[in-house]
């Protein structure tokens, strides 16, 4: 039976920095509402605004921005906007737009992410509310309602009572 040979390895330095790991880490992390809020307000801050953007359509990574704001999981993400992710990243390689109903559809959502974290104080917690049923929506979990246009315009309704304290 061969010996193994014994090599010491040198001990890591305080405050030397860890060698870089390339292994893929799956972990998800609620991006500040300032970076895409400031981008994509002009956009939903008027229906006009909106209904011509969306017309033009969003490029791709839009989407991967609200993926990052929202707080939602893949599957969230992909249930609501009835597209893959996967096909969401290769629009972004290829530098492709969105279509005009995904576009609408996004930017009702950035809406209503602006005007969730203005209530709520942040993404985090808008993304709970939503995933609670809410009694104004005929006690749904408003998350379910978001896959459509009309949804998401209860959902604003809904928030604006709680805004106002019209909890009834």
């Amino acid at each position: 039976m061969a010996a193994k040979k014994h090599t010491d390895k040198p001990k890591a330095k305080l405050n030397e920095p860890k060698p870089y790991v390339t292994e893929p880490v799956e972990t998800f992390v609620f991006k500040d509402f300032e970076v895409p809020y400031n981008v994509y307000k002009p956009f939903y801050d008027n229906d006009i605004s909106l209904l011509a953007r969306s017309k033009k359509g969003l490029h791709a990574k839009a989407a991967l921005d609200f993926l990052s704001l929202s707080g939602f999981t893949q599957d969230e993400f992909q249930e609501t906007f009835k597209t893959t992710v996967k096909t969401i990243q290769n629009h972004v390689t290829r530098e492709l737009t969105l279509d005009a109903a995904l576009s609408e559809k996004l930017l009702k959502s950035f809406a209503l992410f602006d005007k969730g974290t203005e209530i709520f104080g942040s993404a985090r917690s808008f993304h709970q509310w939503l995933n609670t049923p809410a009694y104004g929506l005929g006690n749904q979990l408003p998350f379910e309602l978001m896959d459509t246009i009309t949804g998401i315009q209860l959902i604003e309704e809904e928030l604006i009572r709680i805004e106002f304290g019209d909890l009834a």
